[in-house]
């Protein structure tokens, strides 16, 4: 059995087992919102201690094997969870190599006390459904406020990335350099996008969402002070990376903050409003650093700006953010009663967590590569992805070579040209809120069970519209004959494309990799900004070499041949994914629930990831009484 075939058993066995040796029975209905809660319980990256695995008469504290509805894709997301943290409890060889060193002793000549009776008594959970230390449960108020600083910070981040475009030519006569590599400015900074995700996605996960945030947007101020007070070019390009690398954690983070906030009914609506400020960021900065490198204060301020915005955000979230993620809101709350009852027992199960560094390794780099370079859908979709993230970037130097270039336009009007790139960004996003409706009745005639290739319709319109975009780009930007707002209106085209493709294709991949998602995602991100790093560097040798219209032509082309991944995938997608070593396959028709309890491993041992995600989920009147 390799590695993937391992993987996929684990991650698969117990939620199939219920079927095993059970005859049909009327499932219990518990809300979605308390299935998505056990994902978000989860950590991806960590090792926990043996304790963990104790359990009291065998029972799970929160018995979702037992009263959830048995629909297969609900079980695995739930399984997922399990396996992901039960890989890593004491079962590593690392882990079971520092277990086999002698006990040190106790100290002060003391014997080891006994374990605490009936331990599991002693881990904090949430207080049934509606507990109001739950981030759902939060008063839509708090909610609100919570999303708009962290908008706020997003927007800093994906801002701060274009900020740098205008004042290229600046830098570039300053330090006596080609324009070339004044770019470096820009791709070094969307190269940390690549590369700071590797961090903050599971510190986040291990730390809570807050620390991160706080930590990043610290990192992110500093380094963009250090830019805008560099006195050589190595200081600008080497600050503006670390800039990359620390603005990369609100792009990594925020979206999973919103899964912790909101359920599935209004996650849709939050995600949207997210990826739009992602997206709309990078275009609404070069008209404001253009027109600030064209008056008396220069290039240096453009950073300095983006250092002024960093400290806002960096004050907002340290002073009003509250931690989202449920476990680590579990350690707190554990924290208060040891505080308050002086009974040191007292902890949440994420307490018992250790860093296993060699998992961290395989979950966020290894098979996050295994699924980029192997998996069909991952591998095609990010290419197309890739594509277009890098297209985004190079239009901020395509941009000024036509409204500066052609039609002689300062660097601040030049920007202004982006708004209609920002148009049809925000007509996306109204374009997928309006068909969530009929997305949910689809869902719901489904027995809640998603079919991803529905994602892909609007993904397939998108990348028509993208390629015409480009195309009107070109061939109307490329003469001064043409009035200005001819090219300037392409951008409509572009703009819905780009964002249509992004958001549609991202859900795809999470409904078609459910527990490996994370890593489809991942590897994803880490392709595409690579391409957002590159694609600047070319662009203005293509587009003088080739001239304005024959470079779009061949941009064009090339967006052209990629329209029919996704129509391929919306054909062909069911096959491609029986065939896949990662993507899971469920049959519609539910599973009964067994009366067996399935917290056993296939080894005999007792699942200690069951206990760590049931502590995390707020439990019912009923557990309450079965407990």
């Amino acid at each position: 059995m390799d590695e993937v075939d391992r993987e996929m058993l684990e991650a698969q066995k117990d939620a199939r087992s219920p079927s095993q040796g059970a005859g049909p029975a009327r499932p219990l209905h518990r809300p979605s919102s308390e299935v998505e809660r056990v994902l978000s319980a989860t950590s991806v990256s960590t090792s926990s201690s043996d304790g963990g695995a104790r359990r009291v008469g065998g029972m799970s504290r929160v018995p979702t094997s037992r009263d959830l509805e048995r629909h297969p894709t609900e079980l695995s997301r739930i399984q997922t969870a399990r396996s992901q943290h039960d890989f890593t409890i004491g079962k590593s060889k690392s882990r079971r190599s520092r277990d086999s060193k002698p006990l040190p002793a106790f100290g002060a000549g003391k014997d080891y006390p006994p374990l605490l009776p009936a331990q599991e008594e002693y881990v904090v959970e949430f207080d049934g459904p509606d507990d109001p230390y739950h981030a759902q449960n939060w008063p839509l108020r708090k909610k609100l406020f919570t999303a708009a600083i962290l908008g706020y910070t997003t927007m800093t981040s994906a801002f701060a990335s274009s900020l740098f475009s205008p004042a290229i030519p600046y830098v570039a006569k300053e330090f006596g350099v080609s324009t070339e590599v004044g770019v470096l400015g820009v791709s070094l900074f969307v190269l940390g996008f690549a590369t700071g995700p590797t961090l903050w996605a599971p510190l986040s996960e291990l730390k809570g969402r807050r620390l991160p945030i706080v930590i990043a947007m610290f990192g992110f101020s500093v380094f963009s002070i250090g830019c805008a007070t560099a006195k050589d070019l190595q200081t600008v390009l080497i600050t503006r990376f670390f800039a990359g690398f620390f603005g990369a954690c609100p792009l990594a983070v925020v979206a999973a903050v919103f899964s912790d906030m909101f359920n599935n009914a209004t996650r849709g609506v939050a995600i949207t409003l997210f990826s739009m400020a992602v997206f709309t960021g990078p275009l609404l900065a070069p008209f404001t650093g253009g027109f600030i490198v064209e008056s008396y204060l220069g290039w240096r301020w453009t950073m300095y700006l983006a250092s002024i915005m960093g400290w806002a955000a960096f004050v907002l979230d340290l002073f009003f953010m509250t931690e989202t993620y449920p476990p680590v809101i579990l350690i707190e709350k554990a924290a208060e009663i040891r505080r308050r009852t002086k009974n040191w027992g007292v902890h949440a199960k994420q307490e018992e967590i250790e860093v296993d560094f060699k998992e961290l390794l395989q979950k966020n780099f290894t098979r996050p590569m295994r699924l980029l370079f192997f998996e069909p859908i991952v591998t095609l979709l990010s290419i197309y992805m890739a594509f277009i993230y890098g297209l985004l970037y190079l239009f901020l130097t395509a941009y000024p070579l036509v409204f500066q270039g052609v039609h002689h336009f300062n660097a601040g009007q030049s920007g202004l040209a982006f708004f209609g790139m920002i148009v049809g960004q925000l007509l996306a996003g109204v374009a997928v809120l309006l068909m969530q409706p009929a997305y949910q009745r689809k869902l719901a005639a489904n027995n809640g069970v998603p079919v991803p290739e529905w994602r892909l319709p609007i993904v397939i319109a998108g990348g028509v519209a993208f390629t015409g975009g480009i195309f009107w780009f070109g061939w109307s930007g490329y003469k001064a004959d043409v009035h200005w707002i001819v090219p300037a209106l392409s951008g409509i085209l572009s703009g819905f494309g780009l964002m249509s493709i992004f958001l549609q294709a991202l859900n795809y991949l999470v409904d078609a990799y459910l527990m490996f998602a994370a890593s489809a995602i991942a590897g994803n991100t880490f392709l595409r900004s690579l391409c957002g790093a590159a694609f600047p560097l070319f662009a203005t040798y293509m587009f003088n070499g080739m001239g304005i219209q024959w470079a779009s032509t061949l941009l064009g082309c090339v967006a052209a041949v990629l329209v029919p991944i996704p129509v391929i995938f919306w054909l062909y997608g069911h096959k491609i994914r029986a065939k896949s070593q990662y993507a899971p396959t469920f049959g519609a028709p539910g599973v009964a629930p067994s009366d067996e309890s399935t917290d056993s491993a296939p080894d005999g041992k007792t699942n200690g990831g069951d206990a760590a995600l049931a502590s995390n989920v707020p439990r019912t009147a009923e557990d309450k009484e079965k407990a």
